[in-house]
């Protein structure tokens, strides 16, 4: 743990009933990083996103995220305090449009309340605009400026994945969770999903993704945590943890065998 942390999870704890899915479990994600949350199945990867944005309660231990204790803070408040999550499933607003599904997204759009809506009509009507400019340069990026009048029920699953992440980024980020981004998607789509992420980390946005492709997360991530039975079992790089006997005792043996062909 350091100042150059901007997550930081120390002995957080969730049971479901009599089953420990998350067990005294601590990490840190440093500023800036790219970086992937692995395990074996059951391992308690999802459990432990679902806590640390407050989807889940905290019962036991401390969050701490870019200087701030969120621990038993809800899910909104984490959320307006600059830490995004996605979902394994993409949950898009099916019956509104693309365009309407980023605008949607934003936070505190001054004509919110009906005094801002009454009172302040210039001022919102100029923030409309930019909200606007901004969902229209997001949907260039991601490659769905096309589809900004299509109902974001009718994308394929691929494109959801990236109308999500858009609406993710168009919140305004500091740190993104991503729960299994690349779940249930075309590999054609993967790299570009891929790049899109590198590109948002080089502008300064921080991730922590759950993600079972090991050659993707190579690829991508300079920081790799491994959970396993709901503890931390190590940090590090992919190499570093193919070199850790431990890890691969619990998770990467197939994955090691693959690499080295042995």
């Amino acid at each position: 743990m350091s100042a150059d942390d901007i997550l930081t999870v120390s002995g957080v704890r969730h049971a479901f009933g009599g089953l420990v899915a998350v067990d005294d479990c601590s990490f840190a994600v440093r500023r800036g990083a790219l970086a992937a949350l692995i395990g074996p199945n059951g391992a308690g990867k999802s459990t432990m996103v679902n806590v640390i944005a407050g989807a889940l309660p905290l019962q036991a231990g401390r969050i701490v995220f870019d200087g701030r204790d969120i621990s038993g803070m809800t899910s909104h408040d984490i959320a307006r305090a600059g830490l995004i999550r996605t979902f394994q499933i993409s949950r898009e607003l099916g019956r509104m449009t693309v365009l309407e599904n980023l605008m949607m997204a934003a936070h505190n759009p001054v004509g919110e309340t009906l005094t801002g809506a009454l009172f302040r009509r210039r001022q919102w009507l100029a923030y409309e605009q930019k909200l606007l400019a901004k969902a229209l340069d997001l949907l260039k990026t991601f490659n769905l400026l096309h589809l900004r009048d299509e109902y974001a029920q009718n994308l394929s699953g691929g494109q959801k994945r990236l109308l999500e992440l858009a609406r993710a980024v168009m919140a305004e980020p500091k740190l993104l969770l991503l729960d299994e981004p690349m779940a249930g998607i075309n590999p054609a789509l993967v790299d570009e999903l891929g790049e899109h992420i590198r590109a948002l980390r080089d502008q300064g946005i921080t991730f922590l993704m759950v993600e079972h492709n090991l050659g993707l997360v190579e690829r991508l991530c300079d920081q790799v945590i491994v959970m396993a039975e709901g503890r931390t079992l190590a940090s590090g790089t992919m190499g570093e943890l193919r070199a850790n006997r431990a890890v691969v005792d619990a998770y990467l043996g197939g994955a090691v065998r693959e690499h080295t062909g042995s």
